[in-house]
């Protein structure tokens, strides 16, 4: 089995200056942005919290609220 060598030796890869750098005019032209790269989204609506979620996490911090005011009366008592 032989082996081969996958890095390419400068002196026979075209484009590659001798450190191994890649000139200016060798390099590839950047990419454009990622806006076109998924599919188009025709129905996302940004409504927010939903009307049920947000009433039981009021609800939660009332009672919350409400357990630590009594606590603290009942303790000055």
């Amino acid at each position: 089995m032989t082996h081969i060598n996958p890095d390419p030796e400068p002196d026979r890869t075209t484009g590659l200056e001798p450190g191994g750098g890649v000139p200016p005019g060798e390099t590839p032209p950047a990419e454009s942005s990622m806006p076109g790269a998924g599919p188009l989204e025709t129905h996302n609506p940004a409504k927010g919290w939903a009307k049920g979620p947000l009433a039981l996490i009021i609800v939660l911090v009332v009672l919350c609220a409400a357990f630590f005011l009594a606590y603290a009366i009942v303790l000055m008592v």
